[in-house]
């Protein structure tokens, strides 16, 4: 491990341009569950399959349904940011990490202080309304069964939503980011959700750094593994 953390504090000092591209261990980090882990909603005590609950079938025709399961188990206000947002904020902050892209939801990044942040997934601090447009604040909403906007159309949460796609601007600029950096420090992800998965292979950069508790297909390619919680990883990581 001390091995490993030494090499992973020489790839940063040596490099000008770091992207990172993270998943669902980074917030875990954070007590947001993800979905396939042992404790995640996949293996949660709920009737209805997940990925149906969190779908645009189930927020067009059943949106209480919707919204019940959205308001319980997709929002945590109390989350803080861990000590992978920190440092991914520092080293931005130092003008060598020029993008963060995640596929969390929660906006713990921003919350850190990170600026160029790529949600590929959305955000579940924001909502718009389907009818007008009109962009409303999480925190300012009543979290009802189905929230309404003032002209009374629906309110529908920023995400990705299982049937739609992801946002073509959000793609096109992770897809530029990553092509652009001499290091891809991807941490949390499993690399098995696609199309964003596949986002490594537009990487033609020095350093690849692979941080996850288990084995990826792509550790094959990776400069440096560490198999071992995101967090811990980066609280370790020089100043």
């Amino acid at each position: 491990m001390n091995n490993n953390i030494k090499k992973l504090n020489e790839i940063i000092s040596n490099s000008k341009r770091i992207v990172f591209f993270g998943g669902a261990g980074v917030s875990t980090e954070s007590n947001i569950p993800d979905f396939r882990s042992e404790n995640g909603l996949y293996n949660s005590n709920i009737s209805d399959n997940p990925e149906y609950l969190l779908s645009h079938e189930c927020f067009a025709n059943e949106p209480e349904k919707f919204f019940s399961f959205y308001f319980n188990k997709m929002i945590y206000d109390d989350a803080k940011p861990n000590y992978c947002h920190k440092k991914l904020k520092e080293l931005e902050d130092k003008g060598v990490l020029s993008a963060v892209i995640t596929q969390n939801i929660d906006g713990l990044h921003q919350k850190a202080g990170s600026k160029n942040v790529i949600e590929l997934h959305g955000n579940v601090n924001y909502l718009t309304c389907t009818k007008c447009g009109k962009k409303y604040n999480l925190k300012d909403i009543k979290r009802s069964s189905v929230p309404k906007c003032s002209c009374t159309g629906t309110l529908k949460p920023d995400v990705v939503l299982y049937g739609e796609k992801l946002d073509d601007t959000a793609v096109k600029d992770a897809i530029k980011e990553i092509k652009c950096a001499d290091t891809l420090i991807i941490g949390g992800t499993s690399l098995v959700v696609y199309p964003a998965a596949g986002f490594i292979n537009f990487f033609k950069g020095k350093n690849l750094v692979i941080i996850n508790k288990d084995k990826t297909y792509a550790d094959k390619m990776a400069n440096l593994v560490i198999n071992d919680s995101i967090a811990k990883v980066f609280s370790k990581i020089s100043k």
